[in-house]
């Protein structure tokens, strides 16, 4: 089997993006759930950059006729989830904001009035 540039490239960036995770976790600027899906997400980069064979199933599963199609098809509706995960966390997050401005905004009011 010939090593490519690209697997080169995906195993070094998988790599790297691991070891950014692991730092992340380290730092309490992720929970151990959240270490634990990136890890497997890059983890199995590496592995189907060393055998890219291991894409044929899912390919042959979804029947779709190359392993590297169906792995295109399953990130991009992964990211896709991801994507409206952090659209709902950033809505709840932004009315949250809403409402401690309203109630710190209120308080302001009422200690203008008692002066």
């Amino acid at each position: 089997m010939e090593f490519t540039v690209i697997q080169g490239l995906a195993i070094v960036f998988a790599l790297f993006a691991l070891s950014r995770a692991i730092l992340r976790f380290r730092e309490h600027a992720i929970v151990l759930k959240e270490l634990l899906f990136w890890a497997v997400i890059w983890i199995g980069v590496v592995l189907i950059a060393f055998v890219p064979g291991l894409t044929a199933f899912p390919a042959r599963f979804f029947g779709i006729g190359r392993g590297v199609d169906a792995l295109i098809y399953i990130s991009i509706i992964v990211m896709f989830y991801l994507l409206f995960r952090m659209y709902t966390k950033i809505d709840a997050m932004e009315r949250q904001i809403t409402k401690v401005v309203r109630v710190v905004s209120l308080k302001d009011i009422d200690k203008k009035k008692k002066k």
